[in-house]
């Protein structure tokens, strides 16, 4: 008994020792990492237009061949109509800075007029305005970073893509069994794209309502706050709350505390449509996984990779919780993970056995 405890005790010390350096190196590789991880999302999603071109009778070459153009098209047209956009948002940056400055300054004069004190170095030093007005910076300096890595990003995604049309007969061949069934593994792969398709339909229509949101209101770069939308609803929980802080600051910078209110609660009312009611219904029933695993494989993926990790946090965990499922000895960790279907599912074997065993006669 005190071997088979000692026995347990190393295995999950050795566990968590290749957690750290499995861990450590991924944070080591972001630089690589990042864009080809990136690219295996854009490969996922489209995949499945390569297979119905392929159904209709085009050859695997010419099927990745033409959803690559289509993907070079889109990057294209991206760089283009966000290229003017980030560049002066950038150089008016500072004037929006000194602006929000200039506005809570007169909010705080304001506040000493109903007997409200606040200082106002205490109040820069627990909120500084240019740390605020940065955190639009950063939002668009996080989608810039990912279109720098353009060609890198496509190149690696056409490879991925005449890759992955031979996968499963490369995966017959290591396995040296050509009547292997990877029926699990296309089921896993195919969760995987029916998530980030409806997801990438949900982000499209709620970035398409935050511009037209913005663009009714007169809000400087309403297309670029629709496309921060877009991106930052693929990020769980808070990338909605995100996407709407800059938007709301300019409309306050620009035209007061009126325009902002509007501003905020259209955002809260598309991500309450959206996010809160859309979103769960046509995405909860593919994820499982707990709400807590969600948020945490936010915090972790976003520690690990930034921006990038946040936004592929749900496909990243998804992928971890089903490489858990094969293995024998870590298929416990892929439970805790899940939402519990697995359980309800084992709990209700044995009352279907007994509910057979008392029908028959």
């Amino acid at each position: 008994m005190a071997a088979q405890r000692h026995a347990v005790g190393l295995r999950v010390l050795i566990t968590g020792a290749a957690f750290c350096v499995l861990v450590a190196g991924l944070k080591a590789a972001g630089a690589i990492l990042e864009p080809v991880m990136f690219s295996a999302f854009l490969a996922i999603l489209a995949m499945p237009a390569v297979s119905r071109l392929e159904r209709v009778g085009l050859p695997d070459w010419l099927a990745v061949s033409v959803v690559f153009t289509g993907v070079v098209l889109a990057f294209a047209g991206a760089s283009i109509l966000l290229g003017d956009s980030l560049s002066s948002f950038a150089s008016r940056l500072p004037a929006y800075e000194a602006r929000l400055t200039e506005i809570s300054t007169a909010a705080i004069a304001w506040l000493a007029t109903l007997g409200i004190e606040i200082s106002r170095d205490a109040l820069v030093e627990q909120i500084d305005a240019g740390q605020i007005a940065n955190l639009a910076g950063a939002t668009v300096a996080s989608i810039g970073s990912i279109l720098s890595n353009t060609l890198f990003v496509l190149l690696t995604t056409a490879f991925m893509l005449f890759e992955a049309t031979g996968l499963p007969r490369k995966i017959r061949a290591a396995l040296d069994d050509p009547e292997a069934d990877l029926s699990r593994f296309e089921t896993t792969i195919s969760g995987i794209q029916k998530y980030l398709s409806i997801k990438t339909w949900i982000s499209l229509g709620t970035g398409t309502l935050a511009w037209l949101l913005c663009w009714a209101v007169g809000v400087d770069y309403p297309f670029l706050w629709g496309v921060v939308a877009f991106f930052l609803n693929y990020i769980p929980t808070i990338g909605s709350i995100i996407a709407a802080l800059p938007p709301v600051l300019l409309g306050l910078i620009l035209f007061g505390w009126q325009q902002a209110l509007i501003l905020m609660l259209g955002y809260v009312a598309i991500n309450t449509i959206v996010g809160s009611i859309i979103d769960p219904i046509l995405t909860g029933e593919r994820l499982g996984m707990s709400s807590l695993v969600v948020f945490l494989s936010l915090v972790f993926w976003g520690w690990i990779w930034g921006p990038l990790g946040m936004f592929l946090s749900v496909p990243l965990t998804m992928v971890v919780k089903i490489l858990l499922e094969q293995s024998d000895d870590l298929r416990w960790i892929a439970v805790l993970l899940g939402d519990g279907r697995e359980i309800k599912e084992r709990l209700a074997k044995p009352r279907e056995v007994s509910a057979a065993v008392a029908s028959s006669p």
